[in-house]
């Protein structure tokens, strides 16, 4: 998703067979860290908890030992990766070992959900979204590779709406980028649906 979750809960009615208020989700919200004292900082929780769903807290980077991160996953029925600093994000991700268990457990059919950040990690590369957050945050990232579960690059908020990602950043990224990777542009209203190796834009309004 990029900003509105309003397509969360019938793509998870659909791989549990449950309604939100039954369901836990595992909230990653280390893209998060550096927006901790921001006003939209709670914005995305607020978001999901309105919906019905409980929420465990799940700060990647503080996991010593994956195989803790690995048990933790055992009980949630879904996992949220939170919007944010994208490359911060990465770097939890690469820092533990984590990365590398959410990507099994994930292929394994733990449903994915990611918000901006989120969802830019999951691709095959996050260099693309350089101009919207600055690698140099993260300067122990030198490796952009994605987790590789979808085989695009997600621009998030392509409509240009938000004031920090005007038009002008959006068209830098796919002039700068779009010969070298594959992206998908995805507004505020919209989410990128991937099932069964199938990628389609659904809507994703304001819920």
């Amino acid at each position: 998703m990029s900003l509105n979750a309003g397509a969360l809960p019938d793509f998870l009615r659909r791989h549990t067979g449950r309604e939100p208020s039954a369901l836990r989700l595992g909230f990653i919200d280390d893209a998060g860290a550096p927006y901790a004292d921001q006003p939209f900082g709670s914005f995305e929780w607020n978001q999901l908890t309105d919906l019905g769903f409980r929420l465990t807290r799940m700060t990647v980077g503080k996991y010593r030992d994956a195989r803790d991160f690995a048990s933790d996953l055992g009980t949630v029925d879904a996992v949220y990766l939170s919007g944010g600093h994208t490359f911060v994000l990465l770097g939890a991700l690469q820092s533990n070992g984590t990365g590398e268990v959410l990507k099994e457990r994930v292929r394994a059919g733990l449903p994915y959900i990611g918000l901006s950040a989120g969802s830019v990690v999951a691709g095959p590369n996050v260099e693309p979204v350089a101009p919207l957050d600055d690698p140099a945050d993260a300067p122990d990232v030198t490796d952009f590779t994605g987790l590789g579960l979808v085989d695009t690059v997600v621009i998030p908020h392509a409509d240009g709406l938000l004031p920090p990602y005007p038009p002008s950043v959006i068209e830098e990224v796919v002039r700068t980028y779009g010969g070298r990777f594959p992206l998908t542009r995805v507004n505020d209203d919209q989410a990128l649906l991937v099932e069964d190796g199938v990628a389609t834009l659904i809507p994703s309004g304001i819920t």
